[in-house]
């Protein structure tokens, strides 16, 4: 986590820093709460916060206050998902620490290494067609990079359940669906999850580790050559499974110029800028980076954009459970109805 960008003192949320002190100390760190923490901006899922410990800049991350979503947020996992990865892939960053007692800071939390670089967020970001082209396919060749790791070789074999993955990510997401909408959903989405539920396709026999929200806004780049990934973040999601489904996550972020006005408005990644690769050479170039079979990509594509629908509908929950906190979620219920009629229209294959 890294830009230089953080949140103001009204913004931001305040943690106990002598609780997380006394905490370091007992784990054999030295904190420095003279050197003030700082909250990072951008991100919803997650709290991040520059710290300094053992005479160097760290991150720690925490989830928000309040009820989490099944599977999300959680901080042992990425912790267990860095510490292996550490020994194998120079893009994870290093990790640091891990606390699972809520009283110290009210949730678990992880410290993990502090890397330098620019990360592109939003649709901010323009600059000429090649370097466009260069920053689109870096995205695709940096998750290729991941699916090649044999997560046998990472000591990951038990890490998730990836038997069972397609129908059983179909049917956790209807769950969260119900549970968002408290039980009335649209009535577009019960069809979208329906259809899904009639559609999973076997088992893959070439399970990977999946980061689960891999987008451009997870990246640290090079401030000098964008095309260089200096990490990845954000793997609190992770799990072992289809790897069509993590590059069918990336792909429900990568916006083109003729989709929903509503979904260019989220600003999610600058990829409807002339340059950027389409989705389908998105998916043509991974196919040909990683030598594998991409039929199924429909069925991921459906998948992952339904995700997102329900993500939304999710954080306007939290909008009603707290108006004042979190009022730029409230038209998010909107947002989310026409992802799904966007969702639709890939199943009925008049987008891709």
């Amino acid at each position: 986590m890294a830009d230089g960008s953080f949140r103001t003192d009204t913004d931001a949320f305040a943690q106990d820093w002598a609780a997380l002190g006394a905490w370091l100390v007992s784990a054999g760190h030295d904190f420095d709460p003279s050197l003030t923490p700082k909250q990072f901006s951008g991100g919803v899922g997650n709290f991040n916060y520059l710290i300094t410990i053992d005479g160097a800049p760290a991150v720690l991350r925490r989830p928000p206050p309040g009820p989490r979503p099944p599977g999300a947020n959680d901080m042992g996992r990425e912790f267990r998902v860095l510490s292996t990865l550490g020994g194998h892939e120079p893009l994870a960053p290093k990790a640091i620490a891990f606390c699972e007692d809520e009283t110290v800071l009210g949730a678990p939390f992880l410290i993990s290494e502090y890397r330098e670089g620019r990360i592109l967020r939003g649709d901010d970001f323009e600059s000429d067609e090649a370097t466009h082209k260069m920053v689109g396919e870096m995205m695709v060749r940096t998750l290729a990079r991941f699916h090649g790791h044999d997560v046998a070789a990472l000591g990951l074999s038990d890490f998730g359940k990836p038997e069972g993955f397609s129908a059983r990510t179909a049917a956790g997401w209807r769950k969260r669906l119900f549970v968002a909408t408290d039980d009335a959903p649209p009535n577009e989405a019960v069809a979208i999850a329906d259809w899904l539920d009639a559609k999973a396709p076997p088992d893959t026999s070439r399970p990977r580790l999946l980061h689960n929200d891999f987008k451009l806004d997870n990246i640290i780049l090079d401030p000098e050559d964008l095309s260089r990934p200096v990490a990845v973040l954000d793997w609190d999601q992770a799990t072992l499974g289809e790897p069509l489904f993590d590059l069918a996550t990336l792909l429900s972020y990568w916006v083109e110029a003729d989709d929903p006005p509503v979904l260019h408005a989220l600003k999610q990644m600058p990829t409807a800028r002339p340059g950027f690769p389409s989705r389908r050479e998105a998916v043509e170039l991974y196919a040909a980076l990683r030598g594998e079979d991409v039929a199924s990509i429909v069925y991921f594509r459906v998948l992952a954009q339904f995700k997102l629908a329900v993500v939304l509908l999710q954080l306007h929950a939290r909008w009603r459970r707290n108006p004042e906190r979190f009022a730029r979620f409230q038209p998010l219920d909107f947002v989310a109805g026409v992802m799904f009629e966007f969702t639709a229209d890939l199943i009925n294959e008049k987008r891709f």
